[in-house]
């Protein structure tokens, strides 16, 4: 198995698609599960193993060895098969169940079966798109939890050309930059001494309250 997490991505509709994808482009290795047997043909080329099952049904589950996963994404889209799945999951000792929710009140009972983290894909990437649109400066945003978000943003002029430890964002801030995007590149957990370059793009982490407080700077 080696040290690399192990992802399974159940329901493979347009969301569970784009993440078991993504997953396997950054060297992954994804296990995607639909009940369509055309998805499952459609995507054989693009996944390490892709199969046609129905998500609903524990045998199944335990037959694809769904309990060796480290990470298990719930994306299916129907309310019953997606609800089970994250509770066989969570019954399995399965260490992370991500689920997609179709609304509020599914949320809530992804929670009661024990999701640990419920993705609203809709209402998250009207999120993104609201802070993109305040902004011109905000390149992206995204909720990582109740408290958490992730920012990123174009350098502002008054940092151009300081270091991290000049800028000192995480004193005024109370921000951590764990990234820099500089030309092609991604430094990622940059050193004090990192340069701040016009047209770099930071990206930010903190408590919602001080990501808000960047947010008005800018």
């Amino acid at each position: 198995m080696g040290t690399k997490k192990q992802y399974a991505v159940l329901g493979l509709g347009k969301f569970g698609r784009s993440v078991a994808i993504t997953l396997s482009e950054l060297g992954y290795e994804v296990l995607g599960v639909d009940i369509d047997e055309d998805i499952v043909q459609d995507l054989s080329a693009q996944l390490t193993h892709v199969v046609a099952a129905d998500i609903s049904e524990e045998k199944n589950l335990k037959a694809l060895g769904i309990d060796n996963f480290d990470v298990v994404v719930v994306g299916a889209g129907e309310l019953g098969a997606n609800l089970m799945a994250t509770m066989i999951c969570k019954e399995f000792g399965i260490p992370e169940v991500v689920s997609k929710a179709l609304d509020t009140q599914h949320g809530k009972m992804l929670a009661k079966v024990g999701a640990d983290k419920i993705i609203f894909s809709e209402k998250d990437m009207g999120i993104r798109v609201a802070h993109n649109l305040v902004s011109s400066n905000i390149m992206d945003y995204i909720e990582l939890s109740n408290d958490i978000s992730l920012m990123s943003i174009i350098v502002p002029t008054i940092f151009e050309g300081k270091s991290l430890a000049e800028a000192n964002l995480r004193k005024e801030y109370n921000v951590n930059v764990v990234g820099i995007k500089h030309g092609g590149q991604t430094i990622v957990n940059p050193g004090p001494t990192t340069i701040l370059n016009k047209g770099d793009e930071i990206i930010l982490i903190g408590e919602h309250t001080a990501i808000q407080k960047m947010e008005e700077f800018i």
